[in-house]
């Protein structure tokens, strides 16, 4: 996996401006950015390409909006899934916990 700068996300998106960028995180139609330093976020490319498939499949934004909020909640899930579970004595949090969110097909 690979974390997309801004130049990039907007480049792959398709998108003019930075704004652009903004305003669609601010309207749930593109993920959140990861903090990637101090004074640098990014976007996880698979999230990114996941929103230009839902594009290309015709997918209205409100659709997307449902396809954004899964993403998002995925992040949990595939740390945990990283990390293979921690010890129990460990602080890290469950991923239920950390936005109590439910794998797409388990419902």
């Amino acid at each position: 996996m690979a974390i997309l700068r801004k130049l990039e996300t907007r480049a792959e998106l398709g998108y003019r401006s930075n704004t652009s960028i903004d305003n669609a995180v601010k309207t749930g139609l593109i993920t959140r950015p990861v903090p990637i330093g101090a004074r640098a976020v990014g976007w996880p490319d698979d999230e990114i390409r996941a929103i230009n498939a839902a594009r290309i499949a015709g997918k209205t934004d409100d659709e997307i909006r449902t396809l954004v909020e899964y993403l998002q909640g995925q992040r949990a899930i595939k740390f945990e899934r990283l990390i293979g579970g921690m010890a129990a004595n460990d602080a890290a949090p469950a991923p239920a916990a950390a936005g109590n969110v439910v794998e797409l097909g388990r419902r």
